[in-house]
Protein backbone atom coordinates (compact mmCIF):
# COMPACT_ATOMS: atom_id res chain seq x y z
CA UNK A 1 0.00 0.00 0.00
CA UNK A 2 1.08 3.25 -0.72
CA UNK A 3 1.07 6.17 1.19
CA UNK A 4 -2.11 7.87 -0.30
CA UNK A 5 -3.75 4.46 0.09
CA UNK A 6 -2.69 4.82 3.68
CA UNK A 7 -4.13 8.18 4.42
CA UNK A 8 -7.76 7.40 2.14
CA UNK A 9 -7.62 4.14 5.33
CA UNK A 10 -7.29 6.80 7.61
CA UNK A 11 -9.98 8.27 6.68
CA UNK A 12 -11.64 5.02 6.81
CA UNK A 13 -11.13 4.47 9.74
CA UNK A 14 -12.08 7.96 11.14
CA UNK A 15 -15.62 7.77 9.96
CA UNK A 16 -15.91 4.00 11.39
CA UNK A 17 -14.56 5.16 13.94
CA UNK A 18 -12.27 2.76 14.82
CA UNK A 19 -8.52 3.19 16.04
CA UNK A 20 -6.46 5.53 14.68
CA UNK A 21 -3.83 6.00 16.26
CA UNK A 22 -1.94 2.94 15.03
CA UNK A 23 -1.70 5.23 12.06
CA UNK A 24 1.53 7.06 13.99
CA UNK A 25 5.04 6.23 14.06
CA UNK A 26 6.09 5.82 17.57
CA UNK A 27 8.43 8.19 17.81
CA UNK A 28 8.86 10.90 20.44
CA UNK A 29 9.21 13.91 18.11
CA UNK A 30 5.49 12.90 16.21
CA UNK A 31 3.41 15.92 15.99
CA UNK A 32 -0.60 16.11 15.46
CA UNK A 33 -2.31 19.42 15.35
CA UNK A 34 -6.01 19.21 15.18
CA UNK A 35 -8.54 21.54 14.72
CA UNK A 36 -8.04 22.27 18.67
CA UNK A 37 -5.13 20.40 20.01
CA UNK A 38 -1.61 20.34 19.76
CA UNK A 39 -0.18 16.66 20.55
CA UNK A 40 3.69 16.02 20.38
CA UNK A 41 4.87 12.29 20.84
CA UNK A 42 3.26 8.89 20.02
CA UNK A 43 2.12 8.80 23.46
CA UNK A 44 0.52 12.25 23.62
CA UNK A 45 -1.24 11.46 20.24
CA UNK A 46 -2.52 8.13 21.32
CA UNK A 47 -3.80 9.62 24.28
CA UNK A 48 -5.34 12.01 22.17
CA UNK A 49 -6.99 10.17 19.90
CA UNK A 50 -8.37 7.86 22.17
CA UNK A 51 -10.06 10.52 23.67
CA UNK A 52 -11.16 12.00 20.62
CA UNK A 53 -12.89 8.08 19.91
CA UNK A 54 -14.33 8.49 23.37
CA UNK A 55 -15.86 11.69 22.77
CA UNK A 56 -17.04 12.11 19.21
CA UNK A 57 -19.36 9.85 17.10
CA UNK A 58 -20.62 9.96 13.68
CA UNK A 59 -17.83 11.13 11.28
CA UNK A 60 -18.39 12.37 8.14
CA UNK A 61 -15.06 13.09 5.96
CA UNK A 62 -14.61 14.70 2.25
CA UNK A 63 -11.62 14.94 0.84
CA UNK A 64 -11.69 17.21 -2.33
CA UNK A 65 -8.08 17.74 -3.22
CA UNK A 66 -5.56 15.25 -1.64
CA UNK A 67 -1.81 15.60 -3.30
CA UNK A 68 0.63 13.11 -2.00
CA UNK A 69 4.41 13.14 -2.95
CA UNK A 70 6.12 9.70 -2.53
CA UNK A 71 10.31 10.23 -2.21
CA UNK A 72 11.66 7.02 -1.09
CA UNK A 73 10.48 5.86 2.09
CA UNK A 74 9.20 9.76 2.80
CA UNK A 75 6.03 11.02 1.72
CA UNK A 76 4.25 14.51 1.97
CA UNK A 77 0.52 15.39 1.41
CA UNK A 78 -1.79 17.86 1.16
CA UNK A 79 -5.94 17.82 1.37
CA UNK A 80 -8.93 19.98 1.62
CA UNK A 81 -11.24 17.96 3.84
CA UNK A 82 -14.98 18.79 4.77
CA UNK A 83 -15.35 17.23 8.26
CA UNK A 84 -18.27 17.03 10.44
CA UNK A 85 -19.05 15.13 13.66
CA UNK A 86 -21.14 14.61 16.66
CA UNK A 87 -19.52 16.05 19.79
CA UNK A 88 -21.24 13.33 22.46
CA UNK A 89 -20.58 15.54 25.52
CA UNK A 90 -22.22 18.10 24.19
CA UNK A 91 -24.55 16.77 22.21
CA UNK A 92 -24.04 19.01 19.49
CA UNK A 93 -23.08 18.56 15.57
CA UNK A 94 -19.68 20.42 14.63
CA UNK A 95 -18.61 21.09 10.85
CA UNK A 96 -15.48 22.15 9.38
CA UNK A 97 -13.79 23.02 6.00
CA UNK A 98 -10.40 21.98 6.70
CA UNK A 99 -6.97 21.97 5.44
CA UNK A 100 -4.52 19.32 6.09
CA UNK A 101 -0.72 18.20 5.35
CA UNK A 102 1.69 15.92 7.11
CA UNK A 103 4.24 13.71 6.35
CA UNK A 104 4.75 10.06 6.49
CA UNK A 105 7.56 7.87 6.60
CA UNK A 106 7.85 3.91 5.62
CA UNK A 107 8.62 1.60 8.38
CA UNK A 108 9.11 -2.21 7.46
CA UNK A 109 6.81 -1.54 4.50
CA UNK A 110 4.35 0.32 6.02
CA UNK A 111 3.37 4.29 6.04
CA UNK A 112 3.52 5.76 8.98
CA UNK A 113 2.24 9.51 9.61
CA UNK A 114 5.39 11.39 11.57
CA UNK A 115 3.43 15.04 11.28
CA UNK A 116 -0.22 15.77 10.54
CA UNK A 117 -1.69 19.35 10.58
CA UNK A 118 -5.66 20.00 10.71
CA UNK A 119 -6.66 23.53 10.46
CA UNK A 120 -9.81 25.64 10.34
CA UNK A 121 -10.74 29.04 9.39
CA UNK A 122 -12.60 29.29 12.55
CA UNK A 123 -11.71 27.87 16.21
CA UNK A 124 -13.88 25.62 18.18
Amino acid sequence: MGAEETIREYYEALRRGEPLYPYFAERDDATKFGVGERLVGYDAIAEGLREQSRTTDDWTVESSALRVVERDDVARFTDDVALSWTDVEADERRSFDTRWSGTLERHDGEWLFTSMHVSAPHEL
